[in-house]
């Protein structure tokens, strides 16, 4: 979680410098080259649990997990500060739950509706004082903030989607399989923006930020998420899942340098309560079960 948290200023440090499709790709392609091992074992066993089904499941987590995402946050980043896209990607649980009682039947509750409202009273607290969040870098915030809103939009299909997936499926494999589906898209795309002479004067820090981005954030983290959930009780992996926007927003505070000012308190007030919320209630159902 403190991989995939840290997703959020690094993708702010690649989006600066590089084009967004070929960065992309890069991240998708250096991802692949991580879950490899781990997927490529027992490789037949696993894809012959593959129904038809899974394969449209795994054809929109690409869709959605890997482009939609990569491209809707890296995008959306250019325009608002780190402090701001990790308060707004921190309504990830809630957003994912408001998916799951439409799509999935899921039970909502009060406990969760109220998780949400503290969500959004969050995220309305960023934009109503988006000078203290923004710091004077865009005049496009609002833009950047729906986009990174559209990126936890599309992280919440991919967790519904990932549901979907028949159990005998590794989600790790699933995560493979969908990164492989997602280079030809992203290939299609960085013809588009593709330039040598960018990449060649890109600095030393940002092609760092490229190999953390795809090989740490997405590929390592898939690998130690999906090995830790395996191992540890549904509790524990609720909880951890509030760790990401902590992370998120630390690194953005040391990384990007950005300046704390007091209105950030009560954003993060709100959004923090809206997480510890939800994993609390997790929690709950999970030892009843």
């Amino acid at each position: 979680m403190s991989f995939f948290g840290s997703a959020t200023p690094v993708s702010k440090l690649v989006g600066n410098e590089l084009p967004i499709f070929s960065a992309s790709l890069l991240r998708v392609g250096l991802a692949t080259i991580v879950l490899a091992p781990f997927a490529l074992k027992d490789f037949r066993n696993k894809l012959s649990k593959f129904e038809k089904k899974d394969w449209l499941y795994v054809g929109g987590i690409s869709i959605f997990g890997m482009v939609g995402f990569t491209l809707l946050l890296i995008y959306g980043m250019k325009h608002i500060s780190g402090v701001a896209g990790s308060l707004i990607m921190s309504i990830t649980p809630a957003i994912t739950a408001i998916g799951a009682h439409f799509f999935l039947n899921s039970p909502l509750g009060k406990g969760r509706i109220f998780a949400i409202a503290l969500g959004v009273a969050g995220v309305v607290v960023v934009n109503v004082f988006k000078g203290k969040f923004s710091q004077g870098e865009s005049d496009s915030f609002m833009l950047g903030a729906l986009m990174v809103f559209l990126a936890v939009c599309c992280e919440a299909c991919y967790t519904m989607l990932g549901k979907k997936i028949t159990k005998d499926v590794d989600p790790l494999f699933a995560s493979f399989v969908a990164c492989i589906i997602s280079i030809p898209l992203f290939l299609g795309l960085a013809t588009i923006d593709f330039d040598m002479n960018t990449f060649s004067k890109a600095s030393s820090s940002t092609w760092w930020a490229v190999l953390w981005w795809g090989m740490v954030t997405l590929g390592a983290g898939s690998a130690l998420w999906y090995k830790g959930v395996a191992k540890a009780k549904g509790t524990t992996s609720a909880g951890m899942m509030s760790v990401m926007p902590i992370s998120a927003l630390l690194i953005s505070y040391f990384l990007l340098g950005e300046k704390f000012h007091m209105m950030h308190l009560v954003g993060i007030g709100f959004v923090f309560s809206s997480v510890l919320l939800m994993s609390w209630i997790h929690y709950k159902e999970a030892k009843e079960n």
